[in-house]
């Protein structure tokens, strides 16, 4: 059966992975700037206020999973009032060791495990929209052991490091996101795919991009009208089944351009256009430069 989810984890190319261990003690608190790749953590235990902009505070406790696919602005902290200290991540220096906030003695309040993964694609950040801004989730045993094997496979030297840490990143990455895989998601993929009639015409999409769909046939395949077929995915997906449709293709044809060096035409074919000028002027359209400068863009 063709998974949209592991598709677009597929074309995020998930690699490089940094750990580390966090902990607070006493009156602490750090907020951090927008940093834009996917970062992730565990409550090993304790417990502490997370505050991610655009979001109602949370309450982190132990065993609490954290994933920001794109990790916006946010501010992390005990419970005390504190001004929190601004850090950059973009800037920051990699720790080495564990990083302590607050009182940098006894007991700490909260111990985490976190860290970020880098993505191989420029078009991340599309592939990101269609994903939630924030997942917490709470008591999955699973979740609490794939954080803890990515960390350690992270931490160490071992022969086929890059390879493991890929694919434990690319589990951790779909175990997270199916457990928000419901109707109460936002929109996006994942409320998209909770919904049985959407997510048949969804699977249809990604197994046939360069089929010539229409609105109607996307419509028959979910046994909906159109009306109904449309108005449906624009609440769920937050946008048109057309939208949809060529945010996807395009998304493949980068993928294509940047890594494979592929020929325009062939690339045309697979994502739906009968010419390469065709798929060159919508491609401009969409993207704002043509497939060749894009192309040597991304290799530069």
């Amino acid at each position: 059966m063709i998974d949209p989810l592991s598709d677009v984890i597929a074309l995020l190319r998930p690699r490089t992975v940094f750990s580390k261990i966090i902990s607070g003690a006493g009156r602490w608190g750090v907020r951090y700037s927008e940093f834009g790749q996917p970062s992730f953590c565990i409550v090993l235990d304790g417990r502490c206020r997370l505050a991610v902009d655009g979001w109602e505070a949370l309450t982190l406790e132990a065993g609490d999973f954290v994933l920001l696919p794109t990790t916006p602005g946010f501010t992390m902290s005990g419970f005390q009032p504190v001004t929190p200290t601004l850090i950059d991540p973009k800037t920051a220096p990699a720790p080495t060791d564990e990083i302590r906030h607050g009182s940098p003695s006894g007991i700490a309040d909260v111990r985490l495990l976190g860290g970020y993964f880098l993505c191989d694609s420029p078009d991340a950040g599309l592939l990101a929209s269609l994903l939630p801004t924030l997942v917490h989730v709470r008591g999955v045993e699973r979740l609490s052991t794939l954080v803890r094997l990515v960390c350690e496979e992270a931490n160490e030297q071992r022969s086929g490091r890059d390879l493991v840490l890929s694919r434990l990143v690319e589990v951790l990455l779909v175990q997270a996101l199916r457990t928000m895989q419901t109707n109460d998601a936002r929109m996006g993929l994942l409320r998209g795919l909770s919904d049985a009639r959407l997510a048949i015409a969804i699977r249809a999409m990604h197994g046939d991009p360069a089929r010539a769909w229409t609105a109607a046939q996307l419509a028959k395949t979910a046994a909906l009208s159109r009306s109904a077929f449309f108005d449906r995915f624009l609440r769920a997906m937050g946008m048109s089944p057309m939208e949809y449709l060529i945010a996807w293709r395009m998304a493949i044809a980068k993928d294509l351009l940047r890594t494979q060096k592929t020929a325009l035409d062939e690339v045309a074919r697979r994502v739906g256009y009968g010419s390469a000028s065709t798929f060159s002027t919508a491609f401009n359209r969409h993207v704002g430069q043509s497939p060749g400068q894009y192309a040597r863009t991304t290799l530069d």
